[in-house]
Parts: structure tokens; sequence; C-alpha cells
């Protein structure tokens, strides 16, 4: 059905999409190639949310040699109007005879609609040439479509024996400088970032990104940083709320009128630019004004996060928030940075996941990808249930 040529048009589609990793939130990746027989003679990419997509960019290039040409785009065509005109207007006024697309887009608005009306209009479509390779691209935005959440990337950094800091708590630096500026490319390509209050109390960390050089879309949207805060603690001072880029705490839902002191706290926050949202708390944890430890309903998290649009969520947290994500089932993706180090066992754990009864509830992972950088190594993994 494909030709090698088709493959490798695909696969430059491909390569043209990632050149928007870290630009075009809330919008996939997706880049096309326009081609004469074996002759490209158009390329373009989706370079930010509110710019052109994709296959309007290819077609400006190609101009009227897209006539009876084939167009590859890594995502189905767009057929709404969102920002941008549809895209199936433009291909249909170009004249172009073939469509491939590597996945069907899954938002609802699109999801089958842009195929239908290329092929009402006589345009042949072919659809699932490396589609497993475009999902990689998005895999953010095709979970927020289809299941209302993001995609939840969990970043751990650990020793040879499993420790991430030392018992006092120093942790600084456990991976070596090119092992923390790759954190950074991970960071930019997150649509937000998210910790706990125990994170922020400790490290008052910024959680930004720290880059030299804009990706060739141009400037980067900073990522939404998250803070989980049943109790409202965090500080107006935290360096989080000075470095520009929207904060967003997510505390304790109390229908209960706030206390003195906690009202405070709320507007001192607001006033240093935070935005703060009430969630549900967990079943069965303390409420945020009483006593016990107050935790969040990480679904619900999840749920309000999806409705802001987030595709893919980046977590930079302790031992309880990154274990209580495993436990939960709530992590779709781990990145593990493993330092040629050893820390004794009185060093603090990787993840706090509660005392196993039987190997076998133990949690399973799939080894995705493994990279040695600098001194370090880093391992890309996904939970084995979900793979099954």
């Amino acid at each position: 059905m494909f030709t090698d040529f088709d493959r490798r048009a695909m696969a430059r589609a491909l390569e043209l999409a990632e050149r928007g990793l870290e630009t075009t939130h809330p919008n996939p990746r997706v880049g096309c190639v326009i081609a004469q027989g074996e002759e490209v003679v158009g390329e373009g990419w989706h370079e930010r949310a509110g710019a052109p997509h994709a296959e309007i960019n290819a077609l400006r290039v190609a101009g009227r040699k897209a006539a009876g040409a084939s167009a590859y785009v890594t995502l189905e065509p767009c057929s709404h109007h969102g920002r941008t005109p549809p895209c199936i207007d433009a291909l249909i006024a170009a004249r172009v005879a073939r469509v491939v697309f590597a996945l069907e887009d899954p938002n609802p608005r699109v999801s089958g609609r842009g195929a239908e009306a290329l092929r009402r209009a006589g345009v042949a479509v072919d659809s699932g040439l490396m589609a497993a390779e475009a999902a990689e691209i998005n895999p953010g935005f095709l979970k927020r479509m289809r299941c209302g959440r993001p995609w939840v990337r969990v970043k751990l950094a650990m020793s040879l024996d499993g420790r991430t800091a030392l018992a006092n708590g120093e942790s600084q630096w456990i991976t070596g400088p090119p092992a923390r500026e790759d954190v950074q490319h991970w960071r930019a390509r997150s649509s937000a970032i998210l910790t706990g209050i125990g994170t922020v109390l400790a490290d008052d960390p910024r959680l930004d990104v720290r880059l030299p050089d804009p990706p060739a879309a141009g400037p980067r949207s900073a990522p939404l940083r998250v803070i989980l805060d049943a109790r409202l603690q965090t500080p107006p001072s935290a360096r989080m709320l000075g470095t520009g880029g929207g904060v967003l705490i997510m505390t304790a839902a109390d229908h209960r009128e706030m206390e003195t002191a906690r009202a405070t706290r709320h507007a001192g926050l607001a006033e240093r630019g935070a935005e703060i949202e009430e969630v549900p708390a967990e079943h069965g944890a303390a409420p945020a004004t009483g006593p016990g430890r107050a935790r969040l309903s990480l679904p619900d998290v999840l749920d309000r996060l999806g409705r802001r649009e987030i595709n893919e969520l980046w977590v930079e947290a302790g031992p309880g928030l990154a274990g209580a994500l495993l436990r939960q089932g709530l992590v779709d993706e781990l990145i593990l940075y493993i330092a040629p180090k050893l820390l004794g066992p009185q060093a603090r754990p990787l993840v706090e996941m509660g005392e196993l009864r039987n190997l076998h509830e133990a949690p399973g992972f799939i080894v995705v990808d493994t990279r040695q950088i600098g001194e370090d190594i880093r391992l890309r993994l996904r939970p084995r249930q979900a793979l099954q």
C-alpha cells in the first residue's frame, strides 16, 4: 500500500513536526511534506497555537506545484474552524490529488471528518503510515482528547543504590550538568510542571525553563507551574512566584468558611500572582483545617488540568507524591536518571510505595529508551500494564 518514498516523506514530516515540540501547546505538533511524484515541492510544520497549521505552511511553499501532488501529514487534517480555518479546505482548493496521514485526529470535532471530507472532494486518502512514531510526538494531546487528562511524566534521579538524597536532605547534585540540562528540555516541551508543597518548603525551586537558545519556531511559552498544597502553606516569598509565567496552587476544597489565617494566606498569594483553585480532598484524608495529613484527590487534579488543556505534565516532586501517583496508576512514563554513585542505606528512598505483601504486587515497567547523558544514565520507562 505504501511505497518507500511514502515512508521517506512521512519520516521527514515527523522530523518537521518535532520542531514544534516546545511551542505548539495546547495544539498538537504536526509536520507536512508535499511531493510531486518523488520530488518534494513543499514542507511546513505547525509552529505555535494561533499560527498557520503545517499543511498551510507547506502549501505556501509548494504554490502551484501542489496541484496533483501528494501531501504527507503526521495527523489527520483538521475540518473545523478554530483559531485558523480548516486545513481540508486549503488542500482541496490547492487541488492536491492524495493525502497520506499517520494518525486519525482523536479530537471529536475532527476524528474521521477530515478524511471523509477529502474523499468527498475526490482526494485519495490513505492513513496509518508510521502511526506509532506519530503518536510518540503527541502523547499528551492524544491522551487528553481520549481521556480528558494529560500525559503524566514523573522525573526521578537516584544513585546506584536507589537513593535520592542524603539522610540530612542534601541532594544537589546527584546527577551531572548534562543530565540537568536534559531535564530543562523535558520541562520546555511540557504544558505544565507539577510539584508538591513538601518540595516547595524544602527546596524553594523555581521550576522554570532555563535554556539559552529559542527553538526553530521562536520563543518558548513558559509552562504553567502547579503546586499541590492542601493546607495552603506556600509562602508568598517562594521563588516560583517571582520568575514570570503562571503559577497555579491547588488546595483542598473546604466548604466551610476559611479560617482567618488561611484566608490571609490566600490573599497574599493572589497578590503575588498565584491562581488558587480548590480541589476535592482524597477520600479519607484529613480536612484542610483539621489535624492529620491533608491530601488532594490526584484523579481530580488531573481532570482539572485536562480541562485547562494541559497536554504533557512534568512532575518533579518528592518520594511521597511520586509514590502516590504510582500507587494510583496515574503515571504514564518515568524519566529516571541514574548517577554512578552510592549514598548508603541511611539515604532517602526513591519513592514511598508502602510495604508490598507479595512480589507480584510490585509495579512493573517496560524500558522504552536507554541513553547515557554525561556520566549518568537516563531510562524512559512505561507501566507494563498500560502497554499490554
